[in-house]
């Protein structure tokens, strides 16, 4: 089974501040699916390092105020062909990112509050039926391979 999986959360350094999230988890999933690694940010055409952005009123702004939307789109829409090329039906992704983020995400005003939504990409895998995990409910999706893996 093929799942879609933030680059980040394997240790590849490619966040806003350069860094990775390698999580520790990350080995009880490695035995029992295949790692298709995203990072959307990147796949939109921008550097890593960046400038933080947040999600204001659905547009996604830089720090600096610069509209990156259309790099966020581009790189979600990037992430959906891959998902649906290597038949993806869950994806791991870097919680409360502006892209990869599902449930909770930065509010815009840069200052670390959190509010309910979702980031680009985890919207748009959403609404194409692939379901979302945030890297603090790995638990939950190793549930979900076992269960598939009965059927």
């Amino acid at each position: 089974m093929n799942i879609l999986i933030s680059a980040c959360l394997l240790g590849v350094n490619c966040r806003y501040d350069g860094g990775g999230k390698l999580i520790d988890e990350i080995d009880k999933l490695k035995n029992k699916c295949n790692f298709i690694p995203v990072c959307p940010e990147i796949y939109g055409g921008l550097e890593t390092p960046r400038i933080p952005a947040e999600l204001i009123n659905g547009r996604v702004i830089n720090r600096k105020g610069k509209d990156v939307t259309e790099n966020f789109i581009r790189g979600a829409r990037e992430t959906l062909h891959l998902a649906k090329l290597f038949n993806c039906k869950y994806a791991l992704l870097k919680e409360r990112s502006p892209s990869c983020g599902y449930g909770e995400i930065y509010d815009g005003s840069f200052s670390g509050k959190l509010v309910k939504g979702n980031g680009i990409t985890a919207d748009l895998l959403v609404s194409e039926g692939i379901k979302v995990f945030g890297e603090s409910e790995i638990s939950n999706l190793l549930l979900r391979i076992s269960k598939d893996k009965e059927i």
